[in-house]
């Protein structure tokens, strides 16, 4: 397997990766006038070492980095004016890569994964601008690990410091890539939530003469229940998209679910997915999102994937333990099976001080041969 391959892919799925938390409560700045202005950020860094044995590349290595976790640092601004019967509102992030190597010094990337406005009323909200997606949206917003590292490995590209790590992505669910949108969010009907997405679409088909005539469709519903000492999250996706060229057509549709329930300080997760024409890491986006450069199988169908993810946390005091296992597999002219098992530690030093032990066991088979990557992962995180 060629290695330049890989990395080239992965080098461009890597700038959107890892991925980030809703907009915290942050620092309130101005409220005046019915109007408001509130920033939150986010700081982490962790020292990790990643030994691998790697048929697939026939390169063994053991490597220490000192780089972020699966989230960026990030700042962030959200803006709130109340119009009469209107909520108007507006949000802005910028997450930073601290992942500077030797190889790409002070190449520090900042990327815009949130610019979008709000309208609320009554009837719901309308959000219109760049946003993560809904696809798998609540798969990886709900996972126990969020805070963490997640696996890495060479054969994809991840293991130096020029690149992130992936938590689960590729191993259990699909990133929701931050994309232009017009979506709609009803308001909480019974604990029920609907939102419904005109996504810009990708350009999956091949040819010069490739179109998408209509948007990509994506939804999710959520249902959210408490009761004393407990709470309950279920959900389900969708994600429809056609592009087309005289060369070939690309359908690319999917389909996630899961739940999360709480009892005290036990939390446990289940989630998963399954798609056609959606790829491997980042949903319907060819090379970027399979790292192979092809939607369609030798057969002339839509590469099939699927994945799922299981977790287990427990947390008390100023303590939260989680054991995490993630798969996922693709179909194709050459079959993926990518899988992660997560033991994590996070410790509460201070109101907004968190430090993380995580040990990562990840195994990548394409075709045949494989690749394990273990990884120990020590980090600080500071929120605002």
């Amino acid at each position: 397997m060629n290695k330049s391959v890989f990395c080239k892919h992965a080098l461009a799925v890597a700038l959107g990766a890892a991925i980030g938390l809703p907009a915290m409560a942050g620092v309130e700045i101005y409220n005046e006038d019915d109007t408001t202005v509130s920033i939150d950020a986010s700081f982490n860094t962790f020292y990790v070492n990643t030994s691998t044995d790697n048929d697939i590349l026939g390169v063994d290595r053991d490597q220490s980095r000192i780089k972020m976790g699966f989230l960026p640092n990030w700042v962030g601004f959200t803006f709130g004016k109340q119009v009469g019967d209107l909520k108007l509102g507006g949000r802005a992030s910028f997450w930073v890569s601290i992942n500077d190597s030797d190889e790409t010094p002070t190449d520090g990337l900042i990327d815009t994964r949130q610019f979008y406005g709000t309208v609320d009323a009554s009837w719901g909200q309308i959000l219109f601008g760049k946003d993560f997606t809904l696809y798998n949206r609540s798969n990886i917003f709900l996972d126990e690990i969020l805070l963490g590292y997640g696996w890495v490995n060479d054969t994809i590209g991840l293991v130096d410091g020029g690149n992130v790590s992936f938590g689960n992505i590729g191993s259990g669910y699909i990133y929701p890539l931050p994309t232009s949108q017009i979506t709609y969010r009803s308001p909480d009907i019974g604990g029920f939530k609907l939102a419904v997405g005109l996504i810009d679409p990708s350009r999956t088909a091949d040819g010069a003469d490739a179109e998408e005539d209509t948007p990509r469709i994506e939804g999710e519903l959520t249902y959210n229940a408490t009761w004393e000492g407990g709470a309950l999250t279920a959900w389900g996706g969708f994600l429809q998209q056609t592009s087309e060229s005289s060369t070939d057509d690309v359908d690319s549709t999917g389909v996630s679910y899961g739940v999360r329930v709480k009892f005290g300080g036990l939390a446990l997760h289940a989630s998963g997915y399954d798609g056609e024409g959606v790829g491997f890491l980042i949903g319907p986006a060819d090379c970027l999102g399979l790292g192979l450069c092809d939607l369609i199988s030798v057969d002339g169908d839509e590469v099939d994937s699927s994945g799922y993810l299981t977790q287990a946390s427990y947390s008390f005091g100023d303590e939260r333990f989680v054991l995490s296992y993630g798969e996922s597999e693709i179909e194709s002219t050459v079959d993926w099976t990518n899988e992660t098992t997560t033991v994590g530690w996070f410790h509460s030093f201070a109101p907004n001080l968190i430090g993380v032990l995580e040990y990562n066991m990840n195994e990548l088979e394409i075709g045949g041969a494989t690749e394990e990557a273990d990884t120990i992962a020590l980090g600080l995180i500071v929120n605002f």
